[in-house]
């Protein structure tokens, strides 16, 4: 019988995976894919990294043991795992990006920069700034590199006895008095004490026995060789800017040697992980995104160069869900991560392993909990 089971093996599940391993836990990790697979929501290259979040300061001490569970990884694999270029927050002093993090950065006491429209132009000429915008810096934030990451991860937990499989579905799981079955997709099954399902936007069902509907939403990554070497890494960050006149926030990353990457954030149409629209629309897809870009950083979309279209699962409110399962508590739920996920994959296969292991957590992750559904 196997200590844990891990379910999926993208961003969370392969750190958990390591997570699990590192304990002297008897593991196994099981995708229905290969390993560091495109079609799922832990690829695209880049990842925005950051502390000062916007979107609840509940979130920053998960933020931070992220961060020092990042750094430990690079230092024992030797990956370079993220890049600190910082990143620049964009919009009115009212919008919830600047606000948001703001009251973070308050109540955390984070290091980060105030910058009204005449500062955010002297600082960085290259861009188009509104005169009612203001901006926020935050110089320890940037790119967190998912495919360099997971392959981490995955090294690491194998290198401590973990065991995977891959191309291997996970069709259903059982629980009785000593254990959890886990079905697998070629009529074999596992014991294992405990469950950990990270299953990305494959995740619904799990969510819907518990009571909480998932969405799955369309979004498209769009890389662009720029006209200008303005928007290098070594001299632009990370961005982030909320603009009533755009359908939804824009983020991007600068060139790190394939081109400016951008998207809009939570903007999409609602599908299926089996039904996605993977092929890009050069008008649909590229042009508001390119018109977006070139409105908020001249010369950023000079040429097309590839888009990738990715999935967001989204619980109702947009917040993660990480608790035990209801009918069964030896069965952990890692998911709905509505697109702003990635960066915690460090510090939630942590806690995945607590939970798996331990029964509980040291972390505050109650607001992440289920019974926030009931209420």
């Amino acid at each position: 019988m196997y200590d844990a089971v891990v379910a999926g093996l993208g961003g969370m599940g392969s750190a958990a995976l390591a997570h699990l391993s590192l304990r002297g836990s008897r593991v196994l990790g099981i995708d229905q894919f290969d390993a560091l697979h495109e079609r799922g929501a832990s690829s695209g290259r880049t990842r925005i990294i950051r502390q000062a979040y916007f979107e609840d300061p509940a979130y920053v001490p998960m933020l931070v043991r992220a961060y020092e569970l990042w750094r430990d990884l690079e230092r024992t694999t030797g990956e370079d795992i993220f890049r600190l270029v910082g990143l620049l927050l964009a919009g009115t002093p009212d919008s919830e990006v600047i606000s948001g993090s703001l009251l973070a950065a308050q109540k955390h006491g984070l290091p980060v920069e105030s910058l009204n429209a005449a500062e955010l132009r002297a600082r960085y000429p290259m861009l188009r700034v509104y005169d009612d915008e203001a901006g926020v810096f935050e110089r320890e934030a940037g790119a967190v590199f998912p495919e360099r990451a997971i392959r981490a991860h995955l090294d690491l937990a194998r290198e401590h006895g973990a065991q995977t499989r891959f191309n291997t579905e996970m069709r259903a799981w059982q629980s009785d008095g000593q254990g959890v079955s886990v079905e697998l997709g070629d009529g074999t099954s596992v014991r294992t004490r405990s469950l950990v399902l990270t299953l990305g936007p494959w995740f619904s069902q799990a969510l819907h026995e518990a009571g909480v509907k998932l969405e799955v939403q369309r979004n498209v990554q769009v890389w662009f060789t720029p006209r200008t070497a303005a928007y290098d890494a070594a001299a632009f960050p990370a961005f982030l800017i909320e603009r009533r006149s755009l359908p939804a926030p824009l983020y991007g990353f600068p060139d790190f040697g394939n081109g400016v990457k951008a998207a809009f954030h939570g903007l999409g149409a609602l599908t299926d992980p089996e039904a996605l629209e993977r092929g890009i629309d050069p008008q649909k897809d590229v042009q508001p995104l390119a018109q977006a870009l070139e409105e908020w950083m001249p010369g950023a979309s000079g040429s097309f160069r590839e888009g990738k279209a990715c999935m967001y699962a989204l619980t109702p409110d947009r917040h993660f869900v990480i608790d035990r399962h209801p009918r069964d508590p030896r069965v952990v739920l890692c998911g709905g991560f509505s697109g702003h996920g990635f960066k915690f994959a460090s510090v939630v296969g942590e806690i995945a392993a607590q939970l798996a292991l331990e029964g509980g957590t040291p972390h505050a992750i109650d607001f992440l909990g289920l019974r926030r559904f009931q209420l």
